[in-house]
């Protein structure tokens, strides 16, 4: 069976092999030795992070993973508790976030805590980032390659779109053009990310992410 027609069954095969054992080999080495590295920045940014937020530091969110599996992303608080607001889509303009949490942001240390999810195998290092319910768990046909790996903490999309929250910021309605415009490009990026993948590109999208490049 070709992934074309595995995907239109839902059970395409995406990263397989050889390939498959390396990159999750290489998920666990680095989640691994990133939490040594960092565990101590996690734990204090989460303090303070409870301290500004008057909630827990640590925020967690239910996505969708592999095989449309939920799981729950762990990030470091970056916004306050806003009860009355109903939208998933985060702008550059929101008034949830804080200070600190923009700083957090800015930085990408709110993703840190992200290396759990990977080595416990709920995430990659590198892949399409995981949706909130709504969005990819409705893909159809080919587009569901997409959700036959690992997602991941960076990838082809998110860095396409690394000023994605300035971009929203600049819609008159934020919601319909993340969800008209904004996803099904992500999509495509991501199918093709899942199509060709390569070690070499997985290492190339971590030193773009690293270096902001």
């Amino acid at each position: 069976m070709n992934p074309s027609e595995a995907a239109r069954r839902g059970d395409a095969p995406g990263i397989v092999g050889w390939q498959a054992v390396v990159k999750r080999t290489l998920d666990v080495g680095a989640a691994l030795v990133g939490l040594l590295l960092t565990g101590w920045l996690i734990v204090l940014c989460a303090a303070w992070s409870t301290r500004v937020h008057g909630a827990s530091g640590f925020f967690f969110q239910e996505r969708i993973g592999r095989y449309s599996h939920r799981f729950r992303l762990i990030k470091l608080r970056t916004m306050r508790t806003d009860l009355a607001s109903t939208t998933n889509v985060t702008t550059a303009l929101d008034t949830r976030i804080t200070p600190f949490g923009a700083w957090l942001r800015r930085t990408k240390i709110d993703e840190l805590p992200q290396l759990v999810n990977v080595l416990v195998g709920d995430m990659s290092l590198v892949g399409p980032r995981p949706d909130v319910p709504g969005f990819a768990d409705r893909l159809e046909g080919e587009n569901r390659i997409v959700l036959s790996v690992r997602p991941g903490i960076t990838g082809p999309a998110t860095l396409h779109f690394r000023n994605e929250e300035r971009l929203l910021a600049e819609q008159h309605d934020p919601e319909a053009y993340n969800r008209d415009v904004v996803f099904p490009i992500k999509v495509s990026i991501n199918r093709m990310y899942v199509e060709q993948y390569s070690l070499l590109w997985d290492i190339r999208l971590l030193v773009s992410t690293i270096t902001g490049r």
